[in-house]
């Protein structure tokens, strides 16, 4: 990573770490290497509190923590994220800058790692990163997400179009109600994910190598969760059994499964956005998308619609995220899964896309969107399932030869209605595009 031999922190088993997975190229996610040091940083004063460490080597070692917490020394953290299962590379990469940044005394595993182990540690840096990540930075995404989906489905409250089912015509909906729809799926997916969230605020921090709290001290694991909590703002919880909590990564790939979910119904507002900015004259016409760059280096004048793109690429990215979470989730062993690196990446990938994606979309497409409503009225008036408003008048039956002649001939609706007998106060009045929309809503 750059880093220079006289600079370098870590000691000889990051580097024979770094030897071993020359594999991706990339490091663990920064969020659990800064958990790791607020675990860390936490762990030396509430084991100077208990009187198992000096009070003096404890806080340079929390000081050497806080700042491994604060961002400054990310470019020691050189170990692969393809590595040890268990992230035992890592919790030791750990170890050994910190003990160098608190001086000669402090060592690696019997003070920066007293009490704990890396098969508890660093799922609980992986689950409270993904905890902070989704709290501070996705929920707030989709916040804006949503209002801003809810504020076109306001203005556009009123405008008629054509609904479609199938991809074919269907009967008369509004704009707004389209998006007021979408506004509800972003809702619901945040709510999805904020249910999780107490799930993986479940650390198996205290159960050292195999849950049974083996060179731990019985009120270590609390007061390290309510020193983080106080902190950090966040709700850290304990194990609900500490077996549970050591075994397997079920809560992280439970949270998977719901940005799944999310990915999902962003790939459907996306390519309905753009379905419907499509033209402008040879596509649906319904809405004008926000012109941001030029859409081809030969053709003129051509426009894209470059953020619904954006949106549903990173949709397939967290899609098949989830797909390798979810094989990681499943093999685990007795007392350990060791596929936590994997999750790590792929959870906090996802989250991060997500984020960012969310933001963009709100701000660079949803807002600008301006609806066409000469492209609106059009779709609203032409289509022939309108003509499901005269069933209650004339029947089922008789509406499908309407439909039937008007869709073979070209001619209107309404022309091939009179021709059938429909007389014109019946066809009015079960013809209010307005009202049909409305329904019984």
């Amino acid at each position: 990573m750059g880093v220079q031999e006289k600079d370098q922190l870590w000691g000889g088993e990051t580097t024979k770490a770094v030897a071993n997975f020359p594999i991706s190229g990339e490091p663990v996610p920064v969020p659990v290497l800064r958990w790791l040091g607020r675990i860390k940083g936490a762990a030396a004063r509430v084991n100077a509190e208990l009187g198992l460490l000096d009070p003096a080597l404890a806080e340079r070692i929390a000081a050497g923590a806080d700042s491994v917490a604060a961002g400054e020394h990310d470019e020691q953290f050189p170990v692969d994220v393809f590595q040890t299962g268990s992230g035992t590379s890592s919790n030791t990469n750990a170890n050994e800058v910190i003990a160098n940044l608190a001086g000669d005394t402090a060592h690696p595993n019997d003070h920066v790692n007293m009490g704990q182990s890396s098969n508890d540690v660093f799922p609980s840096a992986v689950h409270l990163a993904a905890l902070d990540e989704a709290t501070n930075d996705l929920l707030p995404a989709l916040e804006q997400l949503e209002r801003s989906l809810s504020a076109k489905a306001t203005e556009f409250h009123d405008i008629v179009k054509s609904g479609r089912t199938h991809l074919m015509d269907a009967v008369p909906v509004t704009l707004g109600q389209e998006f007021g729809g979408y506004a509800a799926q972003v809702r619901l997916g945040a709510l999805r994910i904020r249910n999780t969230l107490p799930q993986v605020a479940q650390i198996p921090l205290g159960g050292t190598a195999t849950g049974t709290g083996l060179n731990t001290h019985k009120e270590f694991a609390a007061r390290v969760r309510a020193r983080l909590t106080e902190s950090t703002g966040l709700e850290i919880r304990g194990p609900e059994d500490p077996f549970e909590a050591q075994g397997n990564r079920d809560a992280l790939v439970e949270l998977s499964g719901m940005l799944k979910v999310l990915a999902v119904s962003l790939t459907k507002i996306a390519n309905d956005l753009a379905l419907m900015g499509s033209g402008p004259r040879a596509g649906l016409g319904e809405l004008f998308l926000p012109e941001l760059q030029k859409g081809s280096s030969i053709m003129p004048g051509k426009v894209n619609p470059v953020i619904p793109e954006v949106v549903l690429q990173v949709g397939a990215q967290v899609i098949g995220n989830d797909a390798a979470i979810t094989v990681a989730g499943s093999q685990g062993n007795f007392e350990l899964n060791v596929r936590v690196p994997l999750i790590a990446r792929n959870l906090l990938e996802s989250i991060r896309l997500l984020a960012a994606s969310s933001r963009i979309f709100a701000e660079k497409c949803v807002d600008g969107i301006r609806a066409n409503e000469e492209g609106a009225n059009r779709s609203a008036e032409s289509t022939l399932a309108a003509a499901t408003a005269l069933n209650p008048h004339i029947g089922y039956d008789r509406a499908s030869e309407i439909v039937t002649e008007a869709a073979s001939s070209g001619r209107m609706l309404r022309e091939v209605a009179y021709e059938k007998g429909v007389d014109e106060e019946t066809y009015n009045r079960a013809m209010d595009l307005r009202k049909m929309a409305q329904g019984n809503l």
